[in-house]
């Protein structure tokens, strides 16, 4: 029996309904992904895996149960049939577990639509040879040193193509394509090995096409990143105490993601999924009271925004994307939701925010677009603002947070001392700790728009078993008062 996407998934769900399931829903998920890499000249890491499976979800009194195949040519229907019975079995294997039934937030009216990522030049079109030559130019730029010890240049493609439909009337088509690459140069000299990235310390990755990996040039970038990397084997360390820091957006993309993004799951909130330092301080009390930061501090999530990784039509509950605020004016406002969660802080419906990884996985609550609102500084005139002896630090190189998102420590790749309101020496391994609130609290200046900008995250794991999701963070260069540093020597 031959059928279309759509109806397979349909057919999932309406023999999961006839096994006996209350509600049902399936995903039928395509995933490409490719990934190419030059190092010191040469051809590094290179593949391009496929899946190409169905995932089906079901409740029965209030316990989820689900099931996953892979899909073959031919065979279709035999894999979504045992995929809708391993699912309703799952369901009342678990019921004897269950200790309170599940929350669930109702979805009304059919849906039947679709979403396409938008594309200037599709990136699975690009050749490999002309990709390639792109990566080798980019790592070739980097050869400026006999310090130098290693050069990698790398681009990523990725491509998922969702069709999913639920008992309730969904019947909702995706294909989400993203395009990210970057390039880093190591350095060992005076017997220290120093690290510099481009455009941060992992690339840069967002949702479109080729024109992203264009508009970076990343060859231009090589002989700069070199001559750092060079000199920070001969940089002072940076001073430990108290200073103002101004941290750049690279930097406050990752601490918005581990300070303010993984705190605000819901699931992890009431402990579950707590793998990975999970679990959280930001518990449902807190939320619409809780100082999370100045005022000027506005944390704002977003699934429509372009460009972003987690920008989509509907999160893996066929929920519409949303926007909404975690922060406003400093004050803690908002969680990332699922349908089973957002009862538990009396909302009716999810904000949209459960996501799989793949076909193979049932979702759970992810972050998503997350992004620190632009203030109204200029970056030299933030600078010029700043005291004497002042540091101003950017891209990650290392960092560790506590179980509950609360006590963090940062390490940079780079850093300048302010002087006289401008950049000076240049100082390695500045490291920062402190307390969420705290550092948010401490924020009294945030750059504009020009200086904005959204960094993928395409690596974020979480749940057990463990699964990866992408979501993007946007950030402007901004200052912070009385930050602890730690001397990394």
């Amino acid at each position: 029996m031959s059928m279309d996407k759509m109806q397979l998934a349909k057919e999932a769900v309406r023999r999961a309904k006839a096994a006996g399931a209350e509600y049902a829903d399936a995903r039928l998920v395509r995933l490409n992904l490719e990934e190419l890499s030059v190092k010191n000249g040469a051809p590094g890491e290179a593949g391009a895996p496929e899946e190409w499976g169905v995932g089906v979800r079901v409740r029965n009194d209030g316990c989820f149960g689900f099931g996953a195949r892979p899909l073959v040519a031919g065979s279709e229907l035999e894999a979504v049939t045992e995929a809708a019975q391993a699912a309703v079995e799952c369901a009342g294997s678990l019921k004897g577990a269950m200790r309170t039934p599940t929350g669930w937030a109702e979805l009304s009216g059919d849906q039947a639509d679709s979403y396409e990522t938008p594309v200037e030049r599709d990136p699975f079109s690009v050749p490999v040879a002309e990709r390639l030559e792109l990566l080798q130019e980019a790592n070739a730029s980097m050869d400026q040193h006999d310090s130098v010890v290693s050069r990698r240049a790398h681009c990523s493609l990725r491509r998922e193509e969702q069709w999913q439909a639920s008992s309730e009337g969904a019947a909702l088509h995706q294909l989400l394509i993203r395009t990210g690459a970057g390039m880093d140069v190591t350095a060992a000299a005076n017997g220290q090995v120093q690290r510099r990235s481009h455009p941060s310390s992992w690339g840069n990755y967002k949702s479109g096409g080729w024109e992203h990996v264009e508009a970076m040039e990343l060859p231009l970038a090589g002989p700069r990143l070199c001559e750092e990397a060079v000199a920070l084997c001969s940089a002072d360390p940076c001073p430990s105490g108290e200073r103002t820091v101004v941290i750049g957006a690279s930097q406050l993309a990752l601490q918005i993601h581990e300070s303010v993004g993984h705190p605000n799951e819901l699931d992890r909130v009431h402990g579950h999924e707590v793998d990975l330092a999970g679990s959280s301080f930001a518990t449902t009390e807190k939320l619409g009271g809780f100082q999370y930061g100045s005022e000027l501090v506005n944390l704002v999530a977003d699934s429509t925004i372009p460009g972003g990784l987690d920008t989509r039509g509907w999160d893996d509950e066929c929920v519409p994307s949303n926007r909404w605020h975690v922060v406003k004016d400093g004050i803690f406002s908002g969680y990332h939701t699922s349908r089973e969660w957002a009862h538990t802080v009396g909302e009716a419906g999810s904000k949209g925010t459960a996501r799989a990884e793949g076909w193979r996985n049932p979702p759970i609550i992810r972050i998503t677009n997350l992004s620190l609102q632009p203030g109204t500084w200029d970056f030299d005139s933030l600078i010029a603002d700043c005291e004497d002896g002042s540091i101003f630090m950017d891209f990650v190189k290392m960092w560790s947070i506590d179980q509950r998102r609360l006590n963090f420590q940062f390490t940079c790749e780079v850093a300048w001392e302010i002087q006289g309101g401008k950049l000076g020496r240049m100082l390695r391994n500045p490291t920062y700790q402190g307390r969420t609130p705290d550092f948010w609290g401490s924020c009294d200046a945030i750059c504009g728009p020009d200086h904005w900008d959204l960094w993928g995250v395409s690596n974020c794991g979480k749940g057990n078993p463990m699964q990866t999701a992408e979501m993007s963070h946007g950030a402007a260069p901004a200052r912070f008062r009385e930050l602890t540093l730690v001397g990394a020597e």
